[in-house]
């Protein structure tokens, strides 16, 4: 295998879709570093799990001598990205975005390269434009194509309403490609649209357009939608140890595989023999240890792994919580006595209401202090006295 084909397979691995893969290896075969772009609004403070994916390939990237461009979108995050949104999503303040882009500054270096790293602003360019730039760039698309992206086209044929500024939003990221001559711009499954409107306009300048690689999306703790801060599904990478090593075993045994396989830095082989090894008789429960201690020790180190994984001993093991267990799942938004009814814990909410006080009922260990408490989305281990146990997932 030469060294250009060890280089394809490795940006391949893990990958959704790659737009177009023989534009791709012509650039590697142009000798020099690609310019490789990701661009992300700072719209929440938190890096989570689900971002890792496609900074993982970014350092991949780095790893083969390629340059990376993390563009920070303090001026589209003022816009709002509406991809996967049924509704006109809130702009941000500048002063929120800019809070949030220090943040992220911080954050990406946990993973990328710093010295290989160039940060960038598209303020530094979109604010150039002006009213006479932006109508130049909106001339540059039709409301007939924009209508041919799937949330628009779901929204308008839904009666919903689409503000004019959000059929901006694909234009002013493809105008980031532009201006920083992107060779190759990574993005999750639902930014194809806005990843290939910067080869449209890349063309339209007498550019060569970049090549589009898109990665999937991690599913959050819910095991329903995409890991997001506003779903409540998600683990950040400045997360606390114990905290991130308690969220990752709270995900189901078949979860834990997609997690495998985006998160972890593992060979795909040895992915696939630990599953050969639970099919063998191996407990889950050890597999997704190992993945946890894993990741925390990648976002912290091994020590901070190694006592996150005695701290969940201490609390879960030492109090004999069974490995089988009911399971239920319900609608989040259920009042903690109502919930523990519903899973059988108890017979009557006054009883939840009593344990609760008695401080005989638990969360993952952890003692319910509020009675009116409504549990998050996600799934959790819920206790009742000393024998009660039941695995739930809130959607």
């Amino acid at each position: 295998m030469t060294d250009l084909d060890k280089a394809l397979a490795e940006i391949c691995r893990g990958t959704d879709e790659i737009l177009v893969e023989e534009e791709l290896v012509a650039k590697l075969k142009l000798g020099r570093p690609l310019r490789v772009k990701l661009g992300a609004d700072p719209t929440a403070p938190d890096i989570h799990l689900g971002h890792t994916v496609i900074l993982n390939k970014l350092r991949q990237f780095q790893e083969l001598g390629h340059e990376v461009i993390f563009l920070i979108g303090d001026f589209t995050g003022m816009v709002g990205d509406p991809s996967g949104k049924n509704t006109t999503r809130p702009p941000l303040t500048r002063e929120q975005v800019l809070a949030n882009a220090e943040t992220y500054k911080e954050q990406v270096f946990k993973i990328l390269d710093p010295a290989k790293t160039r940060i960038e602003f598209n303020s530094s360019w979109l604010g150039e434009l002006g009213a006479e730039g932006m109508l130049r760039l909106a001339s540059q698309q039709t409301v007939a194509r924009m209508l041919e992206r799937d949330d628009f086209k779901k929204r308008f044929g839904g009666g919903q309403s689409i503000a004019i500024h959000e059929f901006m939003y694909p234009l002013l990221q493809g105008h980031d490609s532009v201006a920083l001559e992107a060779d190759v711009e990574l993005g999750g499954t639902d930014q194809k649209f806005n990843l290939l409107m910067g080869r449209e306009l890349q063309k339209d300048a007498g550019q060569s357009p970049q090549v589009v690689i898109t990665m999937p999306l991690l599913v959050g703790l819910d095991g329903v939608k995409k890991m997001s801060k506003s779903a409540n599904n998600y683990i950040g990478v400045s997360d606390a140890p114990s905290e991130m090593f308690g969220k990752i075993m709270s995900i189901s045994d078949d979860l834990m595989w997609n997690y495998y396989e985006l998160l972890s830095f593992r060979p795909l082989e040895e992915i696939a023999q630990l599953k050969a090894d639970i099919e063998a008789g191996t407990n889950p429960r050890d597999v997704k240890i190992a993945l946890a201690k894993e990741i925390i020790a990648r976002f912290h180190d091994e020590a901070a792994a190694e006592a996150a994984h005695q701290d969940f001993i201490n609390r879960f093991s030492k109090n004999a919580i069974p490995d089988e267990m009911p399971e239920f799942e319900f609608e989040a938004g259920i009042a903690i006595a109502n919930l523990l009814k519903e899973a059988g814990l108890v017979n009557t909410t006054s009883d939840a209401m009593r344990m609760i006080k008695q401080g005989g009922a638990k969360i993952d260990g952890d003692k319910i202090e509020d009675s009116k408490l409504v549990p998050a989305a996600g799934t959790a281990v819920y206790q009742v006295g000393k024998r009660k146990f039941a695995r739930i997932t809130l959607k």
